[in-house]
């Protein structure tokens, strides 16, 4: 009896010595999260004269190096080219997490050709521009706006958006707050931070999105909880799906197949909330942000299309007489539903 009375007694120790290791483990693995997802590695723009030059050789367009301030006072920098015979319309070309400007600026081939200004701006915290923080688009989205208001004195037009994962994420939650966007495409956007947080930890740490749903849950909220205390920010509140339910932009989701970083769940949650003014558009074989490399024409074309008409009963028609090959880009009708 004493014997096991030991036992028993060793065992609760124990049990003890892990809870409490546990927990201190929760705690310092939350705050190591939080300061890294809200203080993201930073590349600075290079190859800026490349850029330059480049655009000038192929359009005959100028680069102006500009400039906004946050309503928190960071200063949020970007390059505006402009067409030599502009249409008046601008398009706003947003970045992935930890890029830059130069990112997405082989979009802008897409506008310029069309007599479109394209906007290039380093998101908070990214690139050139400052910010204390990272927010996901909670800051962001604000920022965007002053961005339109910018594009808009330049090129009274109608103002775009196409945005890419992060990048795409800002952009939805933007339309919530800039209704002057006249339309936006927004390729692998995330519907949710938290499910978001779970398979993107998954798939960096290779303990898949289980574990950071159960055993490694408490530690993200923990993240979370520290974010909120230290600095101000409730990382939930960066929600593209509670976005688009308060927004009547109509938008453009796409979402490939194969992409493992932001799967296309995502996307098809968001259309779920905002099915009135957004379409879903899946490409086979597509990975993350990788649309573009697999159906390069239809790419360009659809966006465009998106763009100038925001008129679905017609795309899928025009797609057909064009001879592009719809079984490229999706298959059905479906797919491509709201185009």
């Amino acid at each position: 009896m004493a014997l096991r009375t030991s036992f028993r007694s060793l065992g609760l120790r124990i049990g003890y010595v892990l809870a409490g290791i546990y927990v201190v483990a929760t705690l310092a693995m939350g705050i190591v999260l939080a300061e890294f997802f809200l203080h993201l590695p930073k590349r600075h723009v290079e190859d800026g004269m490349v850029f330059r030059t480049r655009v000038w050789h192929q359009f005959h367009a100028s680069v102006e190096d500009v400039s906004v301030k946050a309503a928190d006072g960071a200063v949020l920098k970007a390059w505006y080219v402009r067409p030599p015979k502009p249409r008046g319309e601008a398009v706003l070309l947003l970045h992935g997490i930890t890029g830059n400007r130069v990112d997405p600026s082989g979009f802008g081939d897409i506008f310029l050709k069309q007599g479109y200004s394209v906007l290039l701006p380093d998101s908070r915290e990214h690139g050139e521009s400052g910010g204390r923080i990272a927010t996901y688009g909670i800051l962001e989205r604000e920022d965007v706006r002053r961005w339109v208001g910018f594009a808009r004195k330049r090129d009274p037009g109608c103002t775009y958006l196409l945005g890419e994962s992060m990048g795409a994420a800002i952009g939805l939650q933007a339309t919530s707050v800039t209704p002057q966007l006249c339309a936006v495409a927004v390729e692998s956007p995330y519907a949710n931070f938290r499910e978001i947080s779970y398979e993107r930890l998954g798939n960096e740490t290779h303990l898949g999105t289980l574990f950071w749903k159960t055993l490694g849950r408490p530690a993200v909220e923990v993240a979370i909880v520290y974010a909120r205390i230290r600095y101000k920010v409730y990382l939930p509140d960066a929600a593209p799906g509670k976005a688009v339910e308060n927004s009547r932009v109509p938008t453009l989701l796409i979402a490939g197949t194969e992409d493992r970083d932001i799967p296309m769940h995502h996307a098809q949650e968001l259309l779920a909330r905002c099915e009135k003014h957004c379409w879903l558009w899946i490409i086979p074989g597509a990975s993350h942000g990788g649309a573009s490399t697999v159906v390069p024409v239809t790419f360009e074309f659809s966006v465009l299309d998106f763009f100038q008409k925001h008129d679905h009963a017609k795309l899928v028609p025009r797609l057909a007489k064009s001879g592009i090959d719809l079984g490229i880009v999706g298959g059905s009708f479906q797919d491509l539903a709201g185009l």
